[in-house]
């Protein structure tokens, strides 16, 4: 595939200077589960490559919430990112022609699944969701596959309740992302919630890649304090998408960039990427059909 695209470069190089024509600017969305600093920081290092790859100013966005990056895609005010399966799933049902999956993050072991995590703090006592019977249980985003569609039809099926506020769990809240949902059972706002980890790796290290692994890398927390107390069935990673309108050229050019930055940046695709991971490789439409259903029941 790699090859495959560097002939298409090959056969467009010539055209370049068309394509800078056609675009003026290139915009990147950021989605949210750590603060918007942070997620600029780790992008910063694309922004550049992108910027002189394309030859046009590039930009990051890092909206609020999940639903900005969704909405900018559908409005075609950002031109790429790298969405949850869910949010991918809420695109495409909104518009089928607005964004095309090009990638999907390849984890160290080879594949692209990922689990939803349940966790709490380790002198708590909780060490099962039997445990917060009664507590306060954090989703992230509504938006968000592993901070809430999956967990939201999983758990209700293990603990036989729905997730209802008072019906099993005392209250059930949206702490707004994955760094919120961290942060909110570190400091006991919540007894317990959910975010999303490749599941390799070491616990202590908050796994290799994910939003425990950030939260780790970044100070928020120390993950011997903190204890698992379920996990998902697996998830297949969010695809980095483009917009179906951009220039050929455009497109060609952003996924061989991103499908090349493990060799090219090793440094920068940790930050991308969210921790350790092997690449970003060619994926389809094909692969989220499930989740498409499982956010269309939901829905209904």
């Amino acid at each position: 595939m790699k090859k495959l695209i560097a002939a298409v470069l090959a056969t467009t190089a010539l055209t370049a200077p068309v394509a800078a024509e056609e675009i003026k600017e290139f915009r990147i969305g950021i989605l949210g589960g750590e603060n918007a600093q942070d997620r600029l920081n780790n992008n910063e290092c694309l922004r550049e490559y992108a910027e002189k790859e394309l030859g046009v100013e590039t930009k990051l966005f890092a909206p609020a919430d999940y639903n900005g990056v969704i909405q900018g895609l559908l409005g075609g005010t950002i031109d790429m990112a790298w969405l949850g399966a869910s949010g991918y799933a809420k695109t495409y049902l909104s518009d089928p022609e607005a964004v095309e999956p090009v990638l999907v993050k390849v984890n160290s072991d080879g594949g692209y699944g990922y689990y939803s995590v349940g966790f709490a703090r380790k002198d708590s006592g909780v060490t099962s969701l039997e445990d917060l019977k009664g507590k306060t249980f954090g989703f992230g985003d509504p938006n968000s596959t592993s901070g809430y569609l999956i967990p939201s039809i999983e758990i209700p099926n293990k603990i036989n309740a729905s997730m209802q506020s008072g019906d099993y769990f005392g209250e059930v809240k949206f702490t707004g992302g994955h760094e919120q949902t961290i942060v909110a059972v570190a400091n006991g706002d919540v007894d317990g919630g959910v975010t999303w980890a490749d599941g390799l790796g070491e616990w202590e290290d908050g796994y290799q890649s994910g939003a425990l692994r950030r939260a780790v890398d970044a100070g928020l927390v120390d993950m011997n304090d903190m204890v698992e107390i379920w996990k998902s069935a697996p998830i297949p990673e969010g695809p980095v998408v483009l917009r179906k309108a951009l220039p050929a050229e455009v497109k060609a050019k952003m996924t061989a960039l991103m499908d090349n930055l493990s060799e090219i940046d090793r440094d920068c695709f940790y930050g991308v990427a969210a921790g350790e991971a092997k690449s970003f490789d060619p994926i389809t439409h094909d692969a989220y059909e499930v989740i498409i259903e499982a956010r269309k029941l939901k829905s209904e």
